[in-house]
């Protein structure tokens, strides 16, 4: 406002400095030759008077007459101004000199021969100019020449009157306008910046309140003073954030009551499942005594509370990552015992379904601060899932690292994933065909607990996937605890798809997030 105010303000005061100072020019400029034609006139009358008692152009006493008369007109004048010039000339009569009073040097420089022809072929003309008469400074002087009738023929009388006073006052009116709209261009600016600041204030301290609002101080509100509409807009915006903080503090009751429901639920469920995981086993070690169908529903009950058990464990274990519980025990650890721990204990799994396992890993060991725990958990979730959604199909798993990070993936070459289902398969409960049997029986929280887990340790664990060309989770973790990731060892889209794969919408959408989340 202040900048556009400056901007506005000073075209209009230069537009009107200039049409006031040019009005002025304007006005000084025609009194001046009003002043010198109503001189002229006079001067005329005089000439005509002095000059019609000669009526052939060589009388002898011809010359002396129109130098008498110019001084008259010179040394006459009551309202005489230093500068001013009288001259008498016969253009069209030969044998007389001009005559010129007071004498100047080079007084051609005003009274120019256009201008003489001019006078005495056309009638009263005017001219201004500038020069340096006598060796003066330069100025500009009005020339106003008129022709007289006389008995021997036509004489040319001219006044030449200086601007040096037009000029000055002109000048003088130029700057007290600049000056004046100067200062208004800057008491306008202060204004603006005052009133500006008025309005502006309240919503700096709005945006203040609000920033902390987002910070978490819900209990932050505005001074309201006055009844205005800034007070208005102060009293409605201390209104929305009471409301918010109701709603806030509401949701988080109720998620703290769901959290400690669940919670408390799961601790409850573990006494019972003791109780019936007691009977279950002694159930289950002696089904080979029991009929046939019995031993099976001993199988199948067997079975179940395993499912049930890892499932309460996973219950707890998200309460945990809900209420902020959750604790990193982070330790230098080999990364590669790990990985190879995970697929010795899927081995047999993934004999059992058919699907081969493909470990690749360098030989010196890799190591991180990370906590062993949840990282195995992280890899046995998705080595499980690959095998599990295989399809028959070879199971790779790489692992790569630089000074910054670790990376591991885990590929598949099963169904895929369709477009958008790579943010889906981290939700709780999320399946990708709800009528699929599970070969491990999971709890539908796997992959939930492990994105939690690569976020305790401020790593990334992210899907790619194409439908028919597979899935590929990639699990990146910082070297030293609390760095953080700017770029990953391996690509997140599998380098072994063909053309037509790597260009699915997907997998480009997929590199331009991965691109923009490295750059960020």
């Amino acid at each position: 406002m202040v900048a556009i105010t400056l901007i506005a303000s000073s075209v209009l005061v230069g537009v009107f400095a200039f049409v006031v100072a040019n009005r002025a020019s304007t006005i000084l400029l025609d009194q001046a030759t009003a002043n010198a034609e109503a001189q002229l006139n006079a001067g005329e009358i005089w000439a005509d008077s002095q000059l019609g008692v000669h009526n052939q152009a060589f009388d002898p006493e011809l010359q002396s007459t129109m130098l008498s008369t110019v001084g008259y007109l010179v040394g006459g004048e009551t309202s005489q101004v230093s500068g001013r010039i009288w001259s008498l000339r016969a253009y069209g009569v030969s044998g007389l000199q001009p005559v010129t009073a007071p004498q100047v040097d080079d007084v051609s420089q005003v009274i120019t021969r256009e201008l003489e022809t001019s006078v005495a072929t056309e009638g009263p003309s005017s001219q201004i100019r500038t020069a340096s008469l006598n060796g003066g400074e330069p100025q500009k002087y009005l020339v106003y020449g008129t022709p007289v009738l006389t008995g021997f023929g036509q004489v040319e009388l001219y006044y030449v009157v200086p601007l040096t006073a037009e000029d000055q006052a002109a000048n003088e009116i130029r700057t007290t306008v600049l000056v004046t709209g100067a200062a208004l261009v800057v008491l306008l600016v202060i204004l603006t910046a005052l009133v500006t600041r008025l309005v502006v204030a309240p919503v700096r301290v709005a945006a203040r309140t609000a920033q902390r609002l987002s910070a978490g101080l819900l209990d932050q509100r505005m001074a309201v003073n006055g009844e205005d509409d800034l007070a208005l807009l102060g009293a409605s915006f201390n209104q929305m954030a009471a409301n918010l903080q109701r709603q806030i503090v509401r949701l988080e009751e109720m998620s703290r009551l769901q959290r400690r429901f669940t919670s408390d639920v799961s601790h409850e469920l573990r006494t019972p499942l003791t109780t019936v995981r007691m009977a279950a086993d002694l159930i289950f070690a002696e089904r080979d005594e029991f009929d046939p169908a019995v031993a099976r529903s001993a199988e199948l009950l067997q079975n179940e509370l395993d499912r049930f058990e890892n499932l309460l464990t996973d219950l707890l274990e998200i309460s945990r990552f809900d209420a902020g519980f959750a604790m990193l025990d982070s330790e230098p650890t080999d990364l590669v015992p790990i990985v190879e721990r995970v697929t010795e204990r899927l081995a047999g799994l993934a004999e059992r379904v058919g699907v081969p396992l493909d470990v690749e890993f360098p030989e010196t060991p890799i190591v991180a601060e990370v906590d062993p725990r949840r990282v195995e958990r992280i890899l046995r979730n998705l080595v499980g899932n690959a095998i599990e959604h295989g399809e028959g199909k070879p199971v790779r798993v790489r692992m790569r690292a630089d000074e910054s990070a670790v990376s591991i993936t885990v590929r598949d070459h099963g169904v895929g994933l369709k477009p958008g289902e790579e943010k889906l398969v981290f939700n709780r409960f999320w399946r990708a065909d709800p009528s699929r049997a599970r070969q491990t029986g999971g709890t539908g929280l796997g992959l939930s607990i492990s994105v939690e887990d690569a976020r305790l340790h401020g790593g990334w664990l992210e899907a790619w996937g194409a439908p028919g060309a597979g899935a590929q989770f990639r699990l990146t973790l910082p070297s030293r605890a609390g760095d953080r990731l700017t770029a990953a060892p391996l690509r997140l889209v599998p380098d072994d798809l063909p053309p037509r794969a790597t260009e699915s919408p997907l997998a480009v959408s997929e590199l331009r997030r991965v691109t923009e989340e490295v750059q960020s």
